[in-house]
Parts: structure tokens; sequence; C-alpha cells
């Protein structure tokens, strides 16, 4: 019996640890599945094949917080088109918006073919401002709307009275579209105001087009280029009055390969003018009128040095203009111009079709002096039309005589509203040949017949200095 107890003891005590172990087995196992639910799940490209962890390249590297994007209005700009409405225009052309432009462009600078644009059916207020490079390359600044400047002499700050929108180190730059540059620039054609002012500028820049776009009524110059290179003027339309003063349409200074084509210039100085420092240049199917026509100079003023060579000038019109093809220098220059063609110039009641003049004076009276700019290698070819005052007028240096100039198939006819002026064809101390057909018939004895001490005495002035 006792036995018996005991046995039934030992059974109930196994039963209890066996229960406890089982308890113990469960607790254990629901907190590991507990504590997995909440750790990653690591994958096997995480170890090494050597069974350690890889290392995590980006592990020590600081990410830094995203910049919020800056807020530009109700115009989105898209990844290269800078539409200056984006950065704060009003486009009312009122509101100064200066500088939204110039906050289009510096963005834009950063960006490889980037359009700055000026968007259609606005107007913006710029007043005298820099778009300065160097920028990536192919920028573009598409006008569209009508850009315009302050309408006062006033409002144009002191310190920006020589131009209006001044782009400096650019390359690979065009400026195209089908809008307009108004100067507005009446107030600045009075005889108080005189300085000399350049509605768009271009300094120490290369690789330019412009294209397609109007420039009207600058207070002086529309366009300028000024120690650039790579040029290409095509189809723009250059426009203010026969009075405005000084507002030359194109205006090159110590630019070279420069191409101006296919486009429209009337204004109240020269359509083209070249001044020194300038060679390779080639201007063709211009119309110009009014204006003064097509011009080499004036070179040499103040006795300073000019250098112009290798220019061809072709298939030009020319209505009611001062003059058609002309080189102008003043007394006292040194330097040369030589290599310059004129031909295919068509011109209608022009008073001056033909002109070289190294007497040029925009005075009353200058003083006489004997040296001057040496001019060779000219040539006039094939000029025909009508004239108001003189068909040639050629007034070369008594000291440094004009060489090399060629008169050939020249045809001009006093036109109907001419003022009664000479007939006669103007030669004074210049050498080269002519060739038929000459109207009037007195071109056929105008220039001299050279000699080598003609030819000498020109280059012995000049031949070290260009």
């Amino acid at each position: 019996m006792k036995s018996t107890r005991h046995s039934s003891v030992r059974f109930f005590l196994f039963v209890g640890v066996a229960i406890f172990i089982a308890f113990a087995i469960i607790s254990v196992e629901a907190r590991k599945h507990h504590n997995n639910r909440h750790k990653p799940h690591k994958h096997l490209k995480d170890k090494g094949s050597n069974g350690h962890k890889a290392p995590d390249p980006a592990a020590n590297i600081p990410v830094p917080t995203p910049a919020p994007l800056p807020h530009y209005g109700s115009y989105p700009t898209k990844s290269n088109i800078f539409d200056v409405l984006s950065f704060g225009a009003k486009g009312d052309g009122v509101s100064d918006d200066s500088k939204a432009l110039l906050a289009a462009w510096k963005a834009a600078c950063q960006v490889s073919g980037a359009i700055v644009e000026i968007p259609a059916e606005f107007k913006f207020l710029i007043k005298p401002i820099i778009l300065q490079g160097p920028c990536m390359p192919h920028l573009v600044l598409e006008i569209d709307g009508i850009l315009l400047s302050p309408p006062r002499v006033g409002a144009w700050p002191k310190s920006s009275l020589f131009q209006w929108i001044n782009f400096k180190w650019v390359h690979d730059f065009t400026i195209q579209g089908t809008g307009k540059v108004d100067g507005q620039g009446s107030e600045w054609w009075s005889p108080s105001e005189a300085y000399y002012i350049q509605a768009l500028r271009f300094y120490d820049s290369h690789n330019i087009t412009v294209r397609d776009i109007e420039i009207v009524n600058s207070p002086q110059c529309h366009l300028k280029f000024d120690s650039s290179s790579g040029i290409k003027v095509d189809n723009i339309t250059i426009n203010s009055p026969e009075i405005s003063p000084n507002t030359d349409g194109i205006h090159l200074q110590n630019t070279k390969d420069v191409e101006i084509e296919h486009s429209n210039i009337g204004c109240g100085d020269d359509c083209v003018s070249i001044q020194t420092g300038c060679s390779n240049i080639h201007v063709h199917h211009i119309n110009c009128g009014p204006g003064h026509g097509i011009s080499v100079g004036g070179l040499g003023k103040d006795k300073s040095v000019a250098c112009v060579s290798d220019i061809v000038v072709e298939k030009i019109s020319l209505q009611n203009t001062l003059s058609g093809v002309r080189i102008k220098t003043w007394q006292g220059g040194i330097g040369s111009v030589k290599n310059v063609t004129f031909s295919n110039i068509e011109v209608s009641d022009v008073k001056y079709p033909v002109i070289i003049d190294q007497f040029y004076c925009d005075k009353k009276r200058c003083k006489n002096q004997t040296d001057a700019v040496a001019i060779s290698g000219v040539k006039y070819d094939s000029i025909k039309g009508s004239y108001s005052v003189q068909p040639i007028h050629l007034a070369c240096s008594n000291d440094v005589p004009c060489t090399g100039v060629d008169l050939i198939d020249i045809q001009l006819k006093p036109s109907s509203n001419g003022y009664g002026g000479f007939r006669q064809a103007l030669c004074w101390n210049s050498y080269g040949k002519s060739q038929a057909p000459l109207v009037p018939s007195s071109i056929d004895y105008c220039l001299r017949t050279e000699s080598g001490s003609v030819k000498g005495t020109a280059r012995s002035h000049h031949e070290h200095i260009c």
C-alpha cells in the first residue's frame, strides 16, 4: 500500500515538471516571434563572401535636406526655358522689370542651351542693365514681346548713360524672335543731349547671332559690336526717324569676321558704320533709307590710329539717303584703309552715291592738317541709279593720296528731285583706273594714273602701323 502511494506521488511530480517545461518553451518562442516582427529582414547580399557583413558605402555620407523649390509665381519654369514672368516681371510696360530680366539671365546662364523668354503680348520696362557672361554655350534671348527703355532722360542713372542693354563677355549667344526693342529715344534727340548711347551693345563677345527682331527709336546707336568677333546679323529691322541725330543702325568697332545680311535699316545716321579695328566684314542684301548710307569711318579723329581692311559691301539698295557708299577720315589721323569693295549698289535719289572724303569734319570749320589715314585698294563696281547733288566725290589728302581706286560700271543720273547740284564727278588727288560704262562721262577723266612714287608716298606714312 505504501509502495503504491509513493508511485502515485512520483507520477504527479513528473507530470507537473513536464507541464512547467512545456509552458516555459512556449513562452520563449512567443517572445522571439514578437521581436522578429519589429526587426528589418536582412538579405543575403548584406553579407560578404566570408560571411561577415559588407560595409554600406552610403553609411558615412551625410544626406542634405532637400532645399525647397523657389517660387516664381504662376508661370512654371521648364528645364531650359526661363520666362521673365516666372521671375517676377509684370509685363505692363510701367513697372520696372529689370531685376526679373537679370534674375532670369543669371539662372539661364548656368544651363547649356537655355532660353531667356520675353513672351509675346507683354511690354517690359527695362532700365539700363548689364547682362554678363561667360555663360554655358548656346544661350538664347527670345524676344517675342516688347522691351522698353525709360522714356525720360532723367530716369536714366548717371552711371549708365552710354548703353541701355549691355552684353559683356558672352559667347555662342543668339538674340532672336518676333518682338521689338523700343528705345523710346525721342527725348534724347534734342541738341542739348550730347551723349552717345547704344540700345543694344556687345562688348568682347564672340560667335553672336542677332536675327529677326525689330529695334526702333534708339536714343542713339541701335546695335553696336565692340571688340568682338564671329558676328552674324540676319533679317532684322531697324527704324528711327530721319531727324534723329546719331542714330546709327549697326556700328562696328574693333570687330572682325562679321556678316550683316537681309535686313532693312532706316535711321538718322549711317545704316552701317564700320570703324577702326575692323576686318573681314561682309555686308549684303541691305535696304537702307533714310539715313547716311553705308560708311567706313569717320577714322583718325584727334590724330588717332585707324586700321580697317578686307571689307565687302554688295547688293545694297539705298533710297533718299545723304550718301550711298563712302569712306570718311579726319585730317591728322594715321593708319590705313585697304582692300574695300562696294559692288552692285542701287541708289535712288541719293545726294552723294560715291564718296571718299579725307577732309571729314562735323563742325563748321576744322583745322587743316597734313597727315591722313592712307586709303588704297578701293573698288566701286556696278553703282547705278539716281543722285540729287553730285554723282561722285573723291576728295583725298594733299599729302597722302588715295591709290588703287577702281571705278567700274558707274551709271548715275540726276534724279527728278535734284537740287540743281553738280553734274560732274569730283576726283581730287585720287589715283586708279576707270572702266566703261561710265555715266556721267566725266568719271572717265576723274582718276589720275598711278606711278611708283605715288604708291610709295602712301605706304611710307603708314606701312608699319596697321
